[in-house]
Order: structure tokens, then C-alpha cells, then sequence
């Protein structure tokens, strides 16, 4: 599967913006009086691990945006694809 340049582009903007919304929460959660009490508090606990999964799950969207951004052609074509006018016997035929 290619994706298009499109689409590798929203997955970029979408990683993007998790990498710069992620921190920012994480240091207002940081500086929350609720955060520590003789130690970190499941509150900090709960939230490191909320950001951790979605900064996880938004380089693995970047990392995808990359490669679709890469692999698809500059045109924004999809040659070969569904719905790009070409038939399915010259698609099977090109794999």
C-alpha cells in the first residue's frame, strides 16, 4: 500500500502536533500540586503513562507519514491503485 503525498503529509502534521502538545501537557502535569506528595502520586503515575503511550503511538504515525511521504510519487499519483483509472488485469500484472 502507497499512500498518498496527501496523506503522508496529515500523518506528519498529526505526529507533529502530538510531539508539541504531549510535552506541554506533561510539564503543566509536572508542576500540579497533585503530582508528588512524599514522592510521585498515581496522578503523575497515570499521566507519565498516558504520555509515554501517546508520544509512542505518534512517532509510529511519523515514522508511517515518513515513509508514505517517501515511497509516494511526487505527483501525488497512485499508479496502480484502486481508483486510479488503471484496470485490475494491468494491476495484477505489474505485482
Amino acid at each position: 500500500m502507497v499512500l498518498s503525498r496527501r496523506w503522508s503529509a496529515f500523518l506528519l502534521a498529526v505526529a507533529g502536533w502530538s510531539w508539541i502538545i504531549w510535552p506541554t501537557f506533561l510539564r503543566n502535569i509536572w508542576a500540579d500540586p497533585r503530582s508528588f506528595s512524599a514522592g510521585p502520586t498515581g496522578f503523575l503515575i497515570v499521566h507519565l503513562v498516558l504520555v509515554a503511550a501517546s508520544l509512542g503511538i505518534a512517532t509510529t504515525i511519523g515514522v508511517l507519514g515518513w515513509r508514505g511521504w517517501q515511497a509516494a510519487p511526487a505527483s501525488g499519483g497512485r499508479s496502480g491503485a484502486p481508483g486510479s483509472g488503471q484496470s485490475p488485469a494491468a494491476r495484477s500484472s505489474t505485482m
